[in-house]
């Protein structure tokens, strides 16, 4: 388990390090998480590989251990808001706006992006 959440952060880590180096403007995690979904694929495809954290399901079973206690993690997030509630009380109904915006617009992308696939996916079975 140790060894597995390890790997987990390894890879995180080594997304950092690779956004930082190349000035990528994405966040390091979600380069990490791709890197990790990469090994946990050549894990399945080459059996050389799935030795140590790799074997069976380790990094599965630490991942289910880090989601059971995923609640954990948004009580930074919450002391940080009730510090900032002067902003919040200021700028509440501007913050407010923007949420609904946001909302509505990630929303819609959605919806576009479901639409656009299913198109090529009827294309793809229609085709000789």
């Amino acid at each position: 388990m140790i060894a597995s959440l390890s790997l987990i952060l390894l890879c995180q880590l080594a997304g950092e390090v690779f956004v930082r180096a190349l000035k990528l403007p994405m966040p390091g995690p979600v380069v990490g998480l791709l890197l990790l979904l990469v090994l946990l694929l050549a894990r399945d495809r080459f059996k050389v590989l799935a030795r140590g954290p790799l074997q069976q399901d380790g990094v599965e079973n630490a991942s289910r251990g880090l989601l059971a206690h995923l609640s954990l993690l948004f009580v930074p997030a919450g002391v940080g808001v009730v510090q900032k509630l002067d902003l919040i009380a200021e700028h509440g109904i501007a913050i407010v706006v923007v949420l609904a915006i946001s909302v509505v617009v990630t929303l819609l992308v959605t919806v576009a992006t479901f639409l656009f696939a299913g198109r090529l996916m009827a294309r793809g079975r229609s085709a000789p």
